[in-house]
């Protein structure tokens, strides 16, 4: 009979040491429960205790969470319809106010919805829509992550990143964005011939004024060289003509007959002309 009493007494104390001890993991945070009524939050790994039979444990994650909502519409600055298709990355930061508000992840990934697609529609509202899909995007998600985890923390909830996954226009406004696009890029060609053909005019008459400019100074350099030569020449002449002036005027004749006479050289003039009088001394 003791023996039994002993066992019986053993097994109450080991379901009421099993039901006051937890083990919390490193990738959790669980909230005591009292009552029905949360008392503490417990965010640290290892072994913990709470009070069997009075005391409940609630976990909750304590990993980043990924919410993924479903594609949105959103009215840019220009009137544009944009299709976003966005996620972002949250965690629970407040335990004990995430039960008292949220209760569950699938609650709050609703609520979620509206926080991000609220900070969503009034950031992206404020700008253009090449301004969102290109220039600012960066910027603009900061400012909806920013606005939204402020709005988030009553909850128990810090938003950690917002992100487009995608952005797409309505295929109603694709064909006119297109048309508009290759206007726009057209316009651009346009002015880049323009200047292309401005600039090109600049180098060819940048050009011609340089060759002119070369030109007149050869023209200039021959001249001078030309001079040069001629003077020489003159100088040389009149020395020959001084040293021996019967054999250079007969030196000067003989070069006149061989530019004067030719196959196709006619004179008609008489006999006693100057012109041929080497020939007839010759003769």
């Amino acid at each position: 009979m003791r023996n039994l009493v002993t066992t019986v007494i053993a097994i109450l104390i080991l379901m009421i040491f099993s039901g006051g001890v937890m083990i919390v993991d490193e990738t959790e945070q669980v909230v005591i429960v009292q009552l029905g009524k949360p008392v503490r939050n417990i965010t640290e790994p290892g072994l913990n205790f709470k009070i069997p039979f009075i005391q409940s444990a609630t976990f909750f994650e304590k990993r980043l969470l990924e919410y993924d909502s479903a594609p949105n519409t959103i009215l840019t600055e220009d009137k544009k319809n944009l299709i976003l298709d966005n996620y972002a990355q949250w965690r629970i930061s407040d335990p004990l106010k995430f039960m008292q508000t949220m209760r569950t992840q699938a609650l709050a990934q609703s609520r979620l919805d509206d926080i991000i697609y609220s900070s969503l529609r009034v950031q992206l509202g404020t700008h253009l829509m090449h301004e969102i899909v290109s220039t600012m995007r960066d910027s603009l998600m900061h400012k909806v992550t920013q606005n939204a985890t402020l709005t988030a923390q009553e909850y128990g909830i810090e938003i950690i990143d917002v992100r487009i996954k995608r952005a797409d226009l309505p295929r109603e406004n694709e064909q006119a964005v297109f048309d508009r696009m290759k206007a726009e890029r057209e316009r651009m060609a346009k002015q880049f011939r323009s200047e292309g053909d401005e600039e090109a005019v600049k180098i060819r008459a940048e050009t011609d004024k340089e060759r002119e400019i070369i030109l007149a100074d050869a023209y200039k350099k021959a001249q001078e060289i030309r001079g040069d030569g001629e003077a020489q020449a003159i100088r040389i002449y009149a020395q020959a003509y001084q040293s021996d002036p019967d054999f250079y005027e007969f030196v000067r004749t003989l070069d006149a007959y061989k530019e004067v006479f030719d196959e196709k050289t006619k004179f008609v003039l008489t006999p006693e002309s100057d012109f041929f009088r080497f020939l007839k001394e010759m003769k």
